[in-house]
């Protein structure tokens, strides 16, 4: 039996209709700056066991195109480095030996 079907939820997991195709998937967490941003954190169990985090992220840019352009190049690389460094912490420690 796969222990990672919607009959064996995580502790984590919002259950209902937001387990569907054998994913688990957590409550949204939410980061609200009426007017300016939002995002959205769910966490995600495959049906193959791999877990993720799922992110959505809605920013007001700026009048006009320069200024607009220029946040954007900034957003994505501050979120290229969040990226990185997550990915970096989620690696497999190397095991110490002799």
């Amino acid at each position: 039996m796969n222990r990672h079907t919607p009959e064996h939820h995580t502790t984590w997991c919002a259950r209902g209709h937001r387990c569907n195709l054998g994913e688990h998937r957590s409550t949204e967490i939410v980061v609200d700056l009426p007017g300016r941003a939002r995002a959205v954190l769910v966490r995600v169990r495959t049906a193959a066991g791999r877990e993720h985090a799922e992110v959505r992220i809605r920013v007001a840019l700026a009048p006009g195109h320069l200024p607009a352009r220029r946040q954007l190049v900034g957003l994505l690389s501050d979120l290229r480095h969040a990226v990185t460094r997550a990915a970096i912490a989620a690696r497999p420690r190397p095991r110490g030996g002799s």
